[in-house]
């Protein structure tokens, strides 16, 4: 802990000399860095993304989007895809029958672009099926495309195993998008705040910290139709008790999800829950409800090995694979963070 609170304060100190030839110098506070595991990393990169999951009507993948106009063939039929609106029409005529295949097969050569914005033509089918073949598994949680980051930001970045710090400046979502997907692990970042946003009303925001910028994008994630919180529900309680889980990301000042290596979960319809490590069971309670008009999740075990999973936790998103909750400290102001994957 102590090496890590000794290399952000290093990181702060060699951004404000390696930036005194600038107009303006930078001066971050340590608090606000980031590294590519961290939550808002992932939420950044979301708003940034070639948006690719709203024509999976179309390709049933999330990896990519076909580039409009495109010719397909549903059950015979020829339909012409202009726009988004007609992803409509390809809906109902793959539901027209129940007892057909529902493939949707295109009228080749089609281009096809990837969530870094890079594009590739494809000739047949069985080129488009290497494609999906090669993609990396969904994990459930979309394109955030309602939110617009107005440009250009700037970012500090520091390498710690060659202590080099530099800024850069980025213009656009697919310089950021890219910048994100390639931070190294031994590599720390900030945000030169503030930085202004445009939201789903078509609001400019004033971003000012880390904090702000987490919260803005997450209370615009119902608004852009992916997959949101919707705590205490059924759906929830059904994708929750079905199957086992394991603890994917916890952290709490740094990342301790190691610690919970070897445990699996199981939530129990009554409210039960057990965490099994190999010839160790843990049992403990669960139970969601709905605080302010916030979704939460609560946690408690009987053994103090799980001490740290015990709290009151905002439920941000889930999918059918994925859960992730997060709190913030009445005492330190902290804010920490458990993902749920499916085994």
């Amino acid at each position: 802990m102590k090496t890590i609170k000794y290399l952000l304060m290093s990181f702060a100190a060699i951004v404000f000399i390696s930036c005194q030839n600038e107009e303006t110098l930078i001066i971050q506070d340590t608090t606000q860095n980031l590294m590519a595991v961290s939550p808002l990393t992932s939420l950044i990169s979301r708003v940034s993304q070639n948006p690719t999951s709203k024509d999976n009507v179309l390709d049933n993948s999330s990896c990519f989007n076909v580039h409009l106009p495109v010719i397909i063939i549903v059950n015979g039929k020829q339909i012409t895809v202009s726009d988004q609106n007609d992803y409509v029409t390809v809906q109902s005529a793959l539901d027209a029958f129940s007892n057909d295949d529902d493939i949707v097969n295109f009228v080749y050569p089609i281009t096809i672009q990837y969530q870094n914005f890079k594009t590739q033509l494809i000739t047949n089918s069985d080129q488009l099926d290497d494609v999906i073949d090669n993609c990396d598994e969904d994990d459930g949680f979309d394109e955030i495309d309602c939110i617009h980051i107005n440009y250009p930001i700037k970012i500090n970045i520091y390498n710690s195993d060659n202590q080099i710090a530099n800024t850069i400046t980025i213009q656009n979502d697919t310089d950021l998008y890219n910048f994100l997907e390639d931070i190294e692990s031994n590599v720390f970042i900030s945000i030169n705040y503030p930085v202004s946003i445009t939201n789903f009303n078509g609001q400019n925001v004033v971003i000012t910290n880390n904090s702000d910028f987490e919260n803005s994008i997450e209370d615009g994630i119902k608004d852009c139709n992916t997959n949101s919180s919707t705590g205490g529900n059924q759906n929830f309680t059904s994708i929750l008790t079905d199957g086992t889980w394991h603890v994917s990301y916890y952290f709490d000042d740094t990342d301790e999800t190691s610690n919970y290596n070897g445990y699996n979960f199981a939530f129990n319809s009554n409210g039960t829950v057990v965490a099994v490590k190999g010839t160790n069971n843990i049992g403990g309670t669960w139970s969601t409800f709905v605080n302010s008009g916030q979704d939460m999740f609560l946690l408690k075990f009987d053994d103090s090995k799980l001490d740290e999973l015990k709290d009151d936790w905002k439920i941000t998103e889930y999918t059918t694979t994925n859960v992730r909750l997060k709190n913030k400290s009445s005492s330190d102001g902290e804010t920490d963070y458990l993902y749920f994957t499916k085994n």
